[in-house]
C-alpha cells in the first residue's frame, strides 16, 4: 500500500511540476545563498574594522604610557616609570593578540570575498541557463499544443470532439424517435390525442385516391402530348393543301327578284 500511494503521489507531482518553476525555485535559493555569504563578508569586515579601532586604541595607549614612563625617568620617578612601562607591556601583549586576530579576519574575509565573486558568477549562468531552458520548453510546450490540437488528441479537442459526438448521437436519436412515432401514428398503433390523425380505413382512401390523381394527371398529361402532335400535323396538312391552286368559284346565275 506504501509503495502504491508513493507511486500515485509521484505521478501526481510529476503532473503538476513544472519545470519553469522548478527552475526559478532553484535560482531563488542560489540568490538567498549569496545573500548570506554576502551578509558573512559583511560581518566580518564589521568584525575586522572593530579590531582596527581597538588596536588603534591600544597602540595610542602604549604610546601615552611610553612617554609617561620617560617624563617620570626625568623627573626621577622611577616606580612611576616602571609602572607605565609595565602597563605598555600588558597593552603590548593585547595589541599582539589582536593583531593575530585581525590577520585572521582578514584572511577570511579575503576568502569570503572570493567565494561571494565565484558563487556570483554562478548564479549568473545559472540565471542565463534557467531562461534558455524556459523559453525552449515554453515553445515545445506550445508545439506539442498546436501538434495535438492538429491531430485532435489534446485534451481540449478531445473534450470538443466528445460534445460533437454526443450531439449527433442524440440528434440521431430524437430524428429516429420522431420517425417512429410517424410510422406508429399512421399505423394507428398509437392515437393521436391532438383529433387530426385519420383512421386507417380513412388513410387507405386517402392512399387510393392520391394513387387516382396521379393516374388521371398522368392521362391528362398524355392526351396534351398526344393533341399537340395531331395540331402539328394538321398544320402541316393544312399548309401543303394551301400551296395546291384554288378553284375558282363557277358564276351562279341571279335571279331577278319580280
Amino acid at each position: 500500500m506504501g509503495m502504491i500511494f508513493r507511486a500515485k503521489a509521484n505521478k501526481a507531482l510529476d503532473r503538476a511540476e513544472d519545470p519553469r518553476e522548478t527552475l526559478d525555485y532553484s535560482y531563488q535559493k542560489q540568490l538567498e545563498l549569496l545573500q548570506k555569504v554576502r551578509r558573512g563578508v559583511a560581518d566580518v569586515a564589521t568584525s575586522r574594522k572593530r579590531l582596527e579601532l581597538q588596536l588603534n586604541q591600544l597602540q595610542s595607549q602604549s604610546g601615552k604610557l611610553e612617554d609617561q614612563g620617560r617624563k617620570a625617568l626625568a623627573l626621577g620617578r622611577e616606580d612611576l616609570a616602571r609602572e607605565a612601562l609595565s602597563r605598555r607591556a600588558a597593552l603590548q601583549q593585547q595589541v599582539t593578540d589582536l593583531e593575530t586576530q585581525h590577520a585572521t579576519l582578514q584572511g577570511e574575509e579575503e576568502k569570503l570575498t572570493l567565494a561571494a565573486q565565484r558563487l556570483q558568477a554562478k548564479v549568473d549562468a545559472f540565471r542565463t541557463k534557467k531562461e534558455t531552458i524556459k523559453a525552449t520548453y515554453t515553445a515545445a510546450q506550445a508545439q506539442t499544443r498546436i501538434g495535438e490540437a492538429f491531430s485532435g488528441i489534446s485534451e481540449e479537442m478531445g473534450d470538443v470532439g466528445l460534445a460533437i459526438q454526443r450531439a449527433e448521437d442524440k440528434t440521431a436519436q430524437l430524428q429516429a424517435r420522431a420517425g417512429a412515432i410517424d410510422e406508429l401514428l399512421a399505423s394507428g398503433a398509437l392515437d393521436d390525442q391532438s383529433g387530426m390523425h385519420k383512421d386507417d380505413i380513412q388513410a387507405e382512401l386517402d392512399r387510393l385516391s392520391g394513387g387516382t390523381d396521379v393516374e388521371l394527371e398522368l392521362q391528362r398529361m398524355k392526351a396534351e402530348l398526344a393533341g399537340g402532335d395531331a395540331g402539328d400535323r394538321q398544320a402541316i396538312e393544312g399548309g401543303d393543301a394551301s400551296q395546291q391552286p384554288r378553284q375558282q368559284p363557277q358564276d351562279t346565275p341571279r335571279f331577278d327578284k319580280q
